[in-house]
């Protein structure tokens, strides 16, 4: 018997496994100097790959479902970007996907992410959800998710870059979480395939059973631009946590929550009228929630994904394992940042 939404969860799988193994093939080309000259065409040529063969694998599969994705193609078709173009062609072409096989079909593709209203049912996709992290061969993710009617119903998140269990030394690098509404929250190793079945390759995750703030453990974005890094500072001086926080870039913080590395994500507002896009939390939430945790804005508000491209109704994002949110939420307000 199928349980719901069983079809969109393994082509969501599906789907972001192509787009990471695109990905890990582009990183492998990376050159020491590419960071240091701030070259992002790598990470060009890997975002359009990775959103033209996830539009394509979804296309496929659900061609009236929308999707809401970061990318268009209008930059790539210009002339002046014809080597990117050309690299993008090279890398899906060898994915060896029917239908992305030119450059028109493969910018066709990553143009059906463009949806900018907000149906009943749609897609939400981050293509590469961590671009410095990504440059520097760290933590980066193909983060997708389905929402229906405002609710995230299935997520799937590849994480190349992160051990598939944590603490291990030599185990296996690469990791896909992905969770169904109602349904728990489950990771596997990125290669191999999608057991539905229950079987080895699908492992149930949990958060952590922390409820001593002080023991706490927190990560938040690399980059300050992404996360206030003093306002974070200031909370864990307030709950008396002593560990320096985990930064990794990406949805991968999702993951790492999920599955009890740590307690709390914090990504604190920037500034007073930046909102977060959706496709940068709709995957990593929904796999929180079902490992057992709780995510809302700054102000304890649930997270409102219908309301276009971003979250427009909420500031900030505040991530723990569930046991810790209440209190960090009081401390948030005690220091005038909730």
């Amino acid at each position: 018997m199928n349980t719901p939404f069983e079809r969109e969860q393994e082509a969501a799988v599906a789907a972001v496994r192509q787009a990471a193994k695109l990905c890990r093939s582009v990183a492998a080309g990376i050159r020491p100097d590419v960071v240091d000259k701030k070259d992002k065409s790598p990470v060009t040529v890997a975002d359009y790959g990775s959103q033209a063969a996830v539009c394509r694998a979804l296309g496929t599969a659900f061609p009236n479902d929308p999707i809401v994705a970061e990318e268009d193609s209008e930059e790539l078709r210009n002339p002046t970007n014809a080597a990117i173009l050309d690299q993008v062609v090279q890398h899906v072409q060898a994915l060896g996907m029917d239908g992305l096989q030119t450059a028109t079909e493969i910018c066709e593709w990553i143009d059906r992410g463009g949806t900018r209203g907000v149906p009943g049912r749609f897609w939400t996709l981050d293509p590469i959800d961590g671009t410095k992290g990504f440059l520097r061969r760290e933590q980066y993710a193909v983060a997708l998710a389905l929402i229906v009617d405002g609710q995230v119903a299935v997520a799937a998140l590849a994480c190349p870059n992160l051990p598939l269990e944590p603490g291990i030394e030599g185990g296996e690098i690469g990791s896909i979480f992905t969770a169904v509404r109602g349904q728990g929250a489950f990771v596997l190793p990125l290669a191999g395939d999608f057991d539905t079945g229950g079987g080895k390759t699908l492992r149930p995750i949990r958060v952590s059973p922390r409820a001593d703030p002080a023991t706490a453990r927190f990560c938040e974005s690399v980059e300050s631009g992404h996360s206030a890094h003093g306002d974070s500072a200031a909370i864990a001086a307030r709950l008396g946590i002593t560990e320096p926080p985990a930064r990794l870039d990406s949805q991968a913080k999702y993951g790492v929550v999920a599955r009890g590395e740590a307690e709390i994500y914090l990504r604190m507002p920037t500034r007073a009228d930046y909102r977060e896009k959706i496709w940068d939390h709709a995957a990593g939430v929904l796999i929180v929630e079902e490992a057992g945790g709780t995510a809302t804005d700054i102000a304890g508000r649930p997270l409102e994904f219908h309301h276009g491209r971003e979250l427009s109704a909420n500031r900030g994002v505040i991530v723990t394992n569930g046991r810790l949110h209440a209190q960090l939420l009081e401390t948030l307000q005690s220091l005038g940042l909730g």
